[in-house]
């Protein structure tokens, strides 16, 4: 405390900053998190829309990067919605880091069917490792999944944060700060190591 006038204030202030970037992130991707839950159709809904046979289904391959680990991921209904189509085969693939180093390979790759040519599954990875997503679509299909390696479109969705209108998200100055990092942030395709020529960004607005 002696040395806090004397040039001491310089860490505390640096450290300051540092936490509250990251208090900032947090609290921006939780509300991004409620929000995507909030807008999720349930899976019932999602697979009797599909077997009605009004959404056309094309030839290929459609893995869906997504947050939700329950009921439709918002980029694939917002994709069904505006299109009125589907890929033959869909994968809703959720990534999932975990507080561990590293993820046993056994254990890294859950895969659930939904409904007819429809699959969800769940990629875990320790903080230490990094995604490759190609080789978990391979892992998806081995375990059941009739994804055509061959003929794979990646959809991720590619949000711009925006204050919610009703007053209830977070403050102007937290939701200016977040949806700076988020414009700063990495690409979610180059993170996930995606080739680049089967990937589709779908742009929306979030309201945090």
């Amino acid at each position: 405390m002696a040395k806090v006038l004397q040039g001491g204030y310089v860490p505390l202030l640096l450290a300051s900053a540092v936490y509250g970037v990251m208090w900032i992130w947090h609290r921006g991707a939780t509300a991004v998190h409620n929000q995507v839950v909030a807008e999720q159709t349930p899976t019932e809904s999602f697979v009797a829309e599909l077997q009605s046979g009004r959404i056309a289904r094309v030839h290929g391959s459609a893995v869906f990067l997504t947050r939700a680990k329950e009921d439709t991921p918002p980029v694939l209904s917002w994709h069904v919605r505006k299109n009125r189509s589907l890929h033959e085969y869909v994968l809703a693939l959720t990534l999932t880091v975990v507080s561990t180093p590293r993820v046993e390979p056994e254990e890294r790759v859950t895969v659930t069917r939904e409904a007819d040519k429809y699959w969800r599954a769940e990629a875990r990875y320790g903080f230490m490792e990094l995604p490759d997503i190609p080789a978990v679509v391979a892992e998806c299909k081995a375990k059941g999944a009739e994804i055509d390696l061959a003929d794979v479109t990646f959809y991720v969705g590619h949000e711009t944060f925006v204050p919610r209108e009703d007053g209830k998200g977070l403050p102007l100055w937290q939701e200016a700060l977040f949806a700076v990092m988020g414009r700063n942030a990495a690409r979610v395709s180059d993170y996930l190591r995606l080739p680049c020529d089967n990937v589709v960004e779908i742009g929306r607005e979030v309201e945090i």
